[in-house]
């Protein structure tokens, strides 16, 4: 037996203004209707894996136990930090190294940590059978 991710699920206290935020970011749709639940999805219509946000009536108070890791697929991963910080999110943890490997800790309107990595074309081509994180 198996199961697939069917939603990423994110407390919000403004859940169409997060999902705005991030279907900017990562280039998807914004799925709503009166429900006050919002979810944001690579296709139209809404199949696979989304990020689903419910408002709650708090804030964040606490560090993520659960993050998002993002790649770019069309920009370097500095020109997608510069461009989450246009959209409104700030850099908490810069770990770019100097010879171009790293990431950075990044986090969202409401304080959502994420990661921005390399994007494979930054990477460059892996020996057979070889993981590369970040």
């Amino acid at each position: 037996m198996t199961m697939h991710v069917h939603n990423i699920t994110v407390d919000a206290t403004d859940a169409l203004g997060l999902a705005t935020f991030w279907s900017r970011l990562l280039g998807w749709h914004v799925f709503h209707d009166d429900d006050p639940e919002v979810v944001v999805a690579p296709h139209f219509p809404y199949a696979g894996t989304g990020m689903l946000f419910i408002p709650v009536p708090e804030g964040k108070t606490a560090k993520n136990r659960l993050h998002v890791d993002v790649a770019p697929d069309d920009e370097t991963r500095d020109e997608a930090v510069a461009r989450a910080e246009g959209l409104g999110a700030r850099v908490l943890a810069d770990h770019r190294r100097d010879d171009g490997t790293g990431w950075v800790v990044m986090a969202d309107p409401e304080g959502n940590e994420f990661c921005v990595e390399r994007g494979p074309h930054e990477k460059g081509p892996l020996p057979p059978q070889t993981w590369r994180l970040g």
